[in-house]
Order: C-alpha cells, then structure tokens, then sequence
C-alpha cells in the first residue's frame, strides 16, 4: 500500500485515491467502513473501528459539524448507534459500520463549542441544553432531545457535582448565545428550569428531584437508587428469630463490649480492662479524657434498655434520635459539634458522602423506602447503611449508624449485632461493596454473620466474654488474623444456632 496516503494509522479517505484504494480493497489490505473511508484493520470487526476513530471519520466527512443534542449530553458517545449533530448544510444521515450520524442543519460551530476533532466540535453544556430543549420526534426508537425528566436530572447533578455558582454562570453563558444560535424559545424554558434547580423558581417538575429542590429539600439521587436497591434485596429474605433480651443472664455484658468494639472500629482503642473501668467504673483517664468520653457516651446509650428500643415511626422522629444519640455519644468532644448535621463535605478514603445540603433530604427519602420492611433484621440492616452512606454528621457517623441497627433488633427484643475487632475489615469492606459496586449480599450476608456470634456469645461476665471472644479469634488484629489464617468463627457453648 505505498501508493495510497494514510489519514491515521488505520484510517484511509478515499478522496483523490480512488484507483490505489479500490486495488487495495481487492488484495485484502482495507475493509471499507463508511463512504469513502476504509481501514488497515481487516480482521477486527469494523463497528469496533469506526466507534473508535466515530469523532476523526465525522469531521473529516461532515466538515463543520457540531455533535448536539443529546449526543452533547453524552460527551459525543453514541446511543443506540446513533450520534445527534448539527451542520450548517447537510441533512442526510451519513451511516458507517454500527453508528449512523444523524445531521439537522443548523447554525454550525460557535466560539463556545468544545472541540473534538478536525472538523468537528461538540456543543458545551449552554448550549446543548438550549438545544435539548427543543421538541422532538422518536426516530428509529430514539429522539434528538432529551426528554424533560432527563433535563431537571441534568440540571440536579450539576448542581450537586459543580456547585451552583457553576450552574448560574452556564444560564448566563445560555443568554449571552441564546440569540447568536437562534434559541430564545429554548432559553425562556431553560431560566425557569435553572430556576427552580436553584430553588428560587416554580414550575412544573417531572421529577420529585426537582420538586424537592423547588421546596428547599434537595437530595442525592443516586444513593435514593443504591437505597432502593437494598431495600429490594432485604424484601426477599426470609425473617430469622434470634430473641436475646436483657432478661437474659447471658447477655449482661453485651452492651459493654458493643460499646467497646463500636469505638475500636473508629480507631478508639483500649484494653478490655482499660474500657471496663472507663465505661462501668465511670474512671477517666487524664492522658485520653476525649476517647474516654467517646466510650461513655456510647456505652450511655447502648446500655439504656428503654433507650434501645425506640426507634423512627416518622422522619421527624429520625432526625430527633440521630441528634441526641449523636449529642451524648460525642458530649466529650465540643469541636466535633454534637447533635448538629455536618455543614461540610466529608469523606472515608475513596467514599464522598452525600454533600452537607442534600443530607437532610436524602435521610428523608431513604427513611421513606423503609416502610415496605417488617423485618427487624432487614429495617436493622437498612437503618445502618441508610446512616452510614449519608454520613449525617461530622463524626462519629459509624457509631450512631450502629445504634440505629442496635435499636431495631433490641426493640424487636432479636439479638443486637457486634462487629468484633477480628471482624472489623470483613465489616468496612462490605459496606463499601454496597457503596461501590451496589452489591448487597456482602453486607447482608456479614451482618447475619456478626449477629449468629453475637447471638452465640455468653456475655454474662467481662471474664467469660473475654475468654470466649479469644477463643473465637474475635479480638484478633484483622491484619494478624489474616496473616495467620484464622478467622472470626462462631461461639460454641450456651446457645447454638446453625
């Protein structure tokens, strides 16, 4: 192929080659992938070509085309093989090997568009939601133009990813080109929508995102769906009785050692014996009076039997447990503000939680999705991650979440769940499962784990608990636990459950 000129390494025009290129096609060294372009790649499939090098083949065959529409709102990718553009000429579709460009004439390229290759721009954000805002017509089972639901989510997640001073200065951006492009129509539509989105507006939602953003209780949408997604996996899971009450000669001890391992998660660490004289002696030690008071505050709580068995029948009744478990939990640390929500970001290694103004109206939506559980397992295990994702508070965020589990089972009079210090990495890294990848079983599947141990563990003296607990591994450094292969395993006197 010496005699043809190569636009890239896999890509040949045909334009003003047109003999060099057909003798090549015959002996096997190009595939044609559109009109007029062909590629060097002969064996790989040519959609997967032509996908990759989709932004190089259209500007070089639609010279001055923009991708618009809602191809701009997916950053020039194709949906459903089809990608959107405008060009000041060209009306026919231009179909390659698996993506067929769909032009409408329009006004072409703008100083404000974002450039994708030569030829080719792509309309920024201003723009392309003046443009999605125009009505449209399914074609091929997909319109040009998001849908209005679609647009108020847009508007949310650039509100919760960029702030709303970014989303002012786009509606400001949207202005000053609305008459250069010809979209005043579109722009009356969009400054009430920016709007509302700031919650200085009214109009019609389609979303209960943006209706809740009209009325000053925004939330995160994208952990209303990971929330709804737990709930869905609990719904289905059979109901399991393990009744352990304080009347229980057996449990006498447990809300000490689920203080004490609740704060040893959070990296409040001390002796059994150093937290038995802390929590039940009430002795505080000079040198760590504030991770002292950490283990009291929760040893308060988790202890007070008429304390651990009220739990939410409303939101209002949510918000009013988290701040006052949260207020004696951390009364020994002032700077950590006890009782009020966090009013900055806050994060735990890769994990953002939900930002400190979506808080509230998160709590409140997921709180919401957990009337459909009866379980008291199911609701214990929903109300932990519910608090733990939306992370309501500053610190101390993992503790509450688990006296909100806690509460559930103990209300229920079910045995309480303890993640024992041997457990710890086993716990953190199925909550982050869920987080992540949106997969429940882990954690679902740990936390009845955790509460068989604890339903299996004689906790009726500091000395048998302690005895018991090594025997089980369950004191063990994770990382030496690990290194030595021994695991966490289940109680195996007083009661047994299989």
């Amino acid at each position: 192929m010496a005699e043809i000129m190569r636009d890239s390494d896999e890509l040949v025009f045909s334009a003003g080659q047109y003999d060099a290129v057909y003798r090549a096609v015959r002996r096997g060294e190009l595939v044609g992938i559109g009109p007029g372009v062909y590629t060097t790649h002969v064996v790989e499939p040519p959609e997967v070509v032509v996908r990759r090098n989709l932004h190089e083949i259209a500007g070089r065959l639609l010279p001055g085309a923009v991708v618009s529409d809602r191809s701009a709102y997916l950053g020039g990718i194709p949906e459903q093989s089809q990608l959107f553009v405008e060009h000041p000429t060209r009306t026919r579709d231009l179909v390659l090997s698996g993506v067929t460009v769909r032009p409408r004439r329009g006004p072409g390229h703008h100083p404000s568009d974002i450039r994708l290759a030569e030829g080719l721009w792509m309309s920024a954000t201003p723009r392309a939601l003046l443009e999605n805002l125009k009505p449209s017509r399914a074609r091929r089972g997909l319109a040009r133009t998001l849908p209005p639901a679609a647009i108020e989510l847009w508007l949310d997640r650039i509100v919760r990813t960029q702030g709303e001073e970014r989303l002012c200065a786009y509606r400001l951006q949207a202005r000053e080109i609305a008459t250069e492009l010809g979209l005043e129509q579109e722009l009356a539509k969009l400054d009430p929508l920016i709007g509302a989105a700031l919650g200085t507006r009214r109009v019609k939602a389609y979303t209960p995102v943006l209706r809740s953003r009209q009325v000053g209780v925004p939330y995160d949408p994208d952990r209303i769906v990971l929330f709804e997604r737990l709930v869905h996996h609990l719904a289905g899971i059979a109901p399991v009785a393990r009744p352990l009450t304080s009347e229980n000669p057996s449990a006498g001890f447990l809300p000490f050692f689920e203080a004490y391992f609740s704060n040893f998660i959070e990296g409040t660490e001390f002796t059994v014996e150093e937290a038995a004289r802390i929590a039940i002696e009430g002795v505080i030690p000079g040198n760590r009076p504030e991770d002292a008071h950490d283990i009291t505050g929760t040893y308060a709580i988790v202890s007070d039997e008429e304390e651990m068995r009220r739990v939410p029948a409303a939101f209002d009744e949510l918000v009013d447990l988290l701040r006052t478990r949260h207020r004696t939990l951390l009364e020994g640390r002032h700077n950590s503000r006890p009782g009020e929500f966090k009013a900055r970001e806050n994060q735990a290694g890769g994990t953002i939680f939900v930002a400190p103004e979506l808080a509230p109206g998160t709590l409140r939506e997921g709180f919401a999705r957990a009337t459909v559980l009866n379980d008291p397992f199911a609701r214990a295990v929903f109300m932990l991650f519910l608090i733990s994702e939306v992370h309501p508070f500053d610190d101390g965020n993992g503790r509450v979440a688990r006296i909100m589990m806690n509460a559930e089972l103990a209300a229920a009079g079910q045995s309480r769940i303890v993640i024992p210090t041997g457990y710890r990495d086993n716990y953190i890294d199925a909550l982050r499962a869920l987080t992540r990848t949106r997969k429940p079983e882990p954690l679902v599947r740990v936390l009845d784990y955790a509460q068989l141990f604890t339903y299996g563990m004689d906790w009726s003296s500091i000395e048998t608990a302690v005895a018991l607990l090594t025997q089980t591994n369950a004191l063990l450094d994770p990382a030496v636990g690990d290194q030595s292969g021994r695991r966490l395993i289940l109680p195996s006197r007083l009661f047994h459950v299989d």
